[in-house]
């Protein structure tokens, strides 16, 4: 990991950085996060990061006081400060509604935030991606805002260790007879020529990668159509795969132990990611997006 973390203001060494017993994300899950693509000292798609956690703010009601600027900012001194300017990363930024003695309702007004950010060296899966990866289902008992990125995880932290068990690279949840999305991934699956995958909604999170494969689908004249895939079409997809900030496209070709298609990569999931690679390499100059 890296040594160097941003909290509340201050960059200083891992170690060093402490938090209340108080804190409410500690204590509740009170709070949102965000994960960005680093590339080349780059940071990928950052405004649409910073939309979704905005979005997220104002449905928590979070009294983030920092700027897009200032984040953006903090994310670039990180990468500096932590010898990532060159090569791939990620940035993980959290914000929860800070130290309060615990109560269920908000804190009294004017509590401050607890702003946390850190920075890791990220190496891309290309050899699982190469060969494709094996994915388990798993029952989607969670709450209905599944759209908030929060940092109540539980259900995922569960989802993603049942794909451990299964030796497996995720967990894909099903809501009744319907895919939904992965652990922390979108779902996407190809059916009679037309890529398909779960409607942004309440019930899935509106994952950056994700949109940004719909359009360049689009862009490669590809059929979409964001209506779900039903388990009792999981047999009929030629390809399955999953789209999100670490995945980047990954072909799916085992599901709960049953080959997907031929069970190898398919020709849609491998253009989509040649396009998505080509996409970070000419991303244009950083930018702090919109509030």
């Amino acid at each position: 990991m890296a040594s160097v973390v941003f909290l509340n203001g201050e960059f200083l060494p891992r170690e060093e950085a402490k938090l209340s017993v108080d804190e409410r994300g500690f204590l509740f899950g009170d709070g949102i996060y965000e994960v960005t693509r680093v590339v080349g000292g780059r940071l990928f798609e950052s405004g649409r990061h910073l939309k979704r956690m905005w979005r997220g703010a104002r449905e928590l009601r979070l009294n983030v006081t920092m700027s897009s600027e200032a984040l953006i900012d903090a994310h670039l001194r990180l990468l500096r400060e932590n010898g990532l300017t060159d090569g791939e990363a990620y940035v993980y930024l959290q914000i929860t509604r800070g130290a309060a003695p615990r109560t269920h309702h908000f804190p009294p007004a004017g509590t401050p935030v607890t702003v946390y950010l850190s920075a890791t060296r990220f190496l891309p899966p290309d050899e699982k991606r190469a060969a494709g990866v094996s994915a388990v289902t798993y029952p989607d008992y969670r709450w209905s805002r599944c759209d908030l990125k929060t940092v109540n995880l539980l259900p995922a932290v569960m989802a993603k260790q049942h794909a451990a068990d299964h030796d497996a690279f995720e967990s894909i949840f099903v809501r009744g007879a319907v895919l939904t999305e992965g652990s922390h991934t979108n779902v996407f699956g190809v059916l009679d020529g037309e890529l398909r995958t779960y409607p942004n909604s309440n019930f899935v999170l509106p994952g950056v990668t994700r949109d940004l494969v719909v359009e360049l689908a689009k862009g490669l004249d590809f059929p979409v159509n964001e209506t779900p895939i039903y388990t009792h079409e999981v047999p009929q997809l030629t390809e399955l795969f999953l789209t999100g900030t670490t995945s980047d496209v990954m072909p799916i070709v085992r599901l709960d132990g049953a080959v997907v298609g031929d069970g190898v990569p398919g020709p849609i999931a491998r253009q989509l990611h040649e396009a998505l690679v080509a996409r970070m390499a000419e991303a244009a100059p950083l930018g702090a997006g919109a509030r």
